[in-house]
């Protein structure tokens, strides 16, 4: 019995301190502002697919993240052309993100806009604990092959008279006395 209580005390002693890491990590209730970005994925020049990317700005207070929801606005404009101006795939794999990498620089891109003092850091990772990042091939089936190319000149229009008279085929109404 002395042993149950004794690992009940250590649990009730480091749980808390477990759970606020946590909740530091992800950030205390009300500093999180929700984002939604879609980045291309491209190896020398060849576009392979999107990276749906679903994270939260962490504010440093809820304060901070009333000024970091006002300027949202601006701080997705700056992500959108920080995705779309440099890679952000892995260098041996260009179709999974360097999550690190991302951090970083949206976090940059975050306190340039919001503040240094307003902006904890960037978080991708969902309810479950796992990174909420999903690459989208631009080809699912990984080849090209099946594609159909468009014809060489439009097909000719059903309304369009046999003989090529376009007189007899649209006949002007009778004009009345």
């Amino acid at each position: 019995m002395r042993r149950i209580l004794a690992a009940l005390a250590i649990f009730a002693l480091t749980a808390p301190s477990a759970l606020a890491a946590e909740a530091d990590k992800a950030g205390a209730p009300g500093t999180n502002v929700e984002m939604q970005l879609i980045a291309p994925m491209s190896q020398d020049g060849k576009l392979l697919g999107y990276a749906y990317i679903q994270g939260n700005v962490v504010a440093t207070s809820e304060g901070a993240a009333l000024v970091v929801r006002d300027k949202f606005a601006f701080i997705q404009d700056a992500f959108v052309r920080d995705v779309n101006g440099a890679p952000i795939g892995k260098a041996d794999d260009p179709t999974a993100v360097d999550v690190d990498q991302l951090n970083m620089r949206l976090t940059a891109d975050a306190k340039r806009i919001a503040g240094d003092q307003n902006i904890a850091h960037m978080d991708f990772i969902d309810g479950t604990g796992k990174i909420s990042i999903q690459f989208a091939p631009l080809h699912p089936d990984g080849t090209t092959l099946n594609l159909v190319p468009p014809p060489d000149k439009a097909p000719p229009s059903p309304s369009a008279n046999q003989s090529g008279s376009p007189a007899t085929s649209n006949p002007a109404p009778a004009a009345s006395p």
